[in-house]
């Protein structure tokens, strides 16, 4: 969605790094995969294909955004792989759609990208994040489909758990505090949020953000994947409405990152999108919202008024 991905492209555009937002590419379709719904192995693997031939015609390598379409892509990878008669199929259908048969050695995930970038972040930081609790969230699907593959830190837990996340939250100077239920699921699980979606509302507030409050009591919770931010966001207002113990603003590893670099809370890092009040969390990061409320605004009335058509990374950038 737009609250992380326009993170990303300005970290991107601060570091001088080209990059491209396709108009070509396609859902991976793991979401029919994890609902049950899916159609066949070649279909899946064939949409897959033919999103990396896109990227390889558009001359760019690409970056996976959804933490599900990564695991999924590296899921089917090792079919496509492993699987002749599978790769017949495939093929097959590339030489209908007159698109090469392609597949990358490794497959990326824009977490990793920042990761690596964190400490290139850290030195452009403009706010000190010294008094910032962090809990950190892992995206299931990106460290339990292909374990092997993920990123892992003898620093950071030992090397026992994935070092993505709370290796930036501890290269900008914050606190990556523990809690007991770290492994679990932010309750979104695919299936679970499409049949039974108060189980999921309440698997995300009681098992993750209320363990955190009680445990850690952090001022914001980061993770890496798009459901995951929206189920530990979005979730809270029901849970907050019959008094429970939640509150906890929920950001990505993106927007961390920018607000750190001095990205426009609401022009970028799109907080007004997000559920919980994160107003106290940019006080506390020394960030005037009220200021950049107000800048926002008056972008969206010349808009509204027609003096512009939309928001260019100029008016982004408004300082």
């Amino acid at each position: 969605p737009l609250l992380l991905s326009t993170a990303i492209f300005w970290l991107h555009r601060q570091f001088g790094l080209d990059y491209y937002d396709p108009k070509d590419q396609s859902s991976c379709t793991a979401w029919n995969y994890y609902a049950s719904s899916t159609s066949n192995p070649a279909a899946q693997a064939a949409v897959a294909v033919r999103n990396f031939a896109q990227a390889k015609l558009d001359g760019y390598f690409p970056l996976i955004h959804c933490g599900t379409s990564f695991g999924h892509y590296k899921e089917t990878r090792e079919e496509i792989i492993h699987h002749p008669e599978l790769r017949d199929q495939v093929r097959r259908i590339m030489d209908r759609l007159k698109m090469p048969f392609v597949f990358p050695e490794e497959i990326v995930h824009y977490s990793e990208w920042i990761h690596v970038m964190r400490h290139r972040i850290a030195e452009r930081q403009t706010l000190d994040f010294s008094n910032i609790v962090s809990t950190v969230h892992p995206a299931c699907h990106y460290h339990k489909l292909v374990v092997e593959d993920a990123i892992y830190d003898r620093e950071l837990y030992d090397g026992q758990r994935t070092a993505i996340v709370t290796g930036l939250v501890e290269a900008l100077g914050a606190k990556a505090a523990d809690y007991s239920t770290w492994h679990d699921c932010c309750g979104f699980g695919f299936r679970h949020i499409l049949v039974s979606r108060d189980f999921s509302r309440s698997f995300a507030t009681i098992r993750k953000i209320e363990r955190m409050k009680e445990e850690a009591d952090p001022d914001v919770t980061i993770t890496h994947d798009t459901g995951c931010v929206t189920t530990l966001d979005k979730s809270q207002f029901a849970a907050q409405a019959h008094g429970r113990n939640v509150g906890i603003p929920v950001l990505s590893d993106a927007q961390f990152a920018a607000l750190a670099m001095g990205a426009h809370p609401y022009n970028v890092c799109q907080l007004h999108w997000h559920g919980v009040d994160n107003k106290p969390l940019l006080e506390k990061m020394g960030i005037d919202h009220k200021k950049a409320w107000g800048e926002f605004e008056a972008i969206a009335e010349r808009i509204e008024s027609g003096e512009l058509d939309f928001m260019t990374w100029e008016d982004a950038d408004v300082k």
